[in-house]
């Protein structure tokens, strides 16, 4: 499954997100990994949380590299339960036109290996055109 934070910057969305990376690391059996941009959230997140800082990784710059990436992630862990990730569009030089491959690229590693993704994109649903949401859920 893949969960959807949409909202323009300033709506609260990472604290959401941190907020139930937090709920659900003492719920799952397995892990929860978390993908921001920094290292701010660092204090935030509870620390059995794998925080995930992509600006070490600063030679991942579409969205290709960034799939590999994922299952790169996956395959160091097979335990992985969710994968959270902040403002996809200010990671890999991402734009708006990448979110309808992407978001079906997640949605198949869902079926396929199994971790639940939650992703916060900062536009409105209206600006997110050629996604197709069957399959996905919003959040806000």
């Amino acid at each position: 499954m893949v969960q959807l934070l949409i909202g323009h910057k300033g709506s609260g969305k990472t604290k959401t997100m941190c907020d139930m990376a937090n709920e659900f690391v003492q719920k799952v059996k397995g892990s929860v990994v978390f993908l921001s941009k920094n290292n701010r959230l660092t204090t935030d997140l509870k620390y059995n949380i794998r925080l995930i800082c992509m600006e070490d990784y600063k030679h991942i710059t579409d969205s290709d590299e960034y799939i590999g990436f994922i299952y790169g992630i996956i395959a160091s862990d097979h335990d992985i339960e969710y994968i959270f990730i902040d403002s996809i569009l200010k990671h890999a030089d991402f734009s708006i036109s990448d979110l309808p491959e992407f978001i079906d690229r997640l949605k198949s590693i869902t079926e396929d290996y199994g971790p639940k993704f939650v992703v916060s994109i900062s536009c409105d649903k209206e600006e997110m055109v050629g996604v197709n949401f069957e399959g996905c859920e919003i959040l806000n």
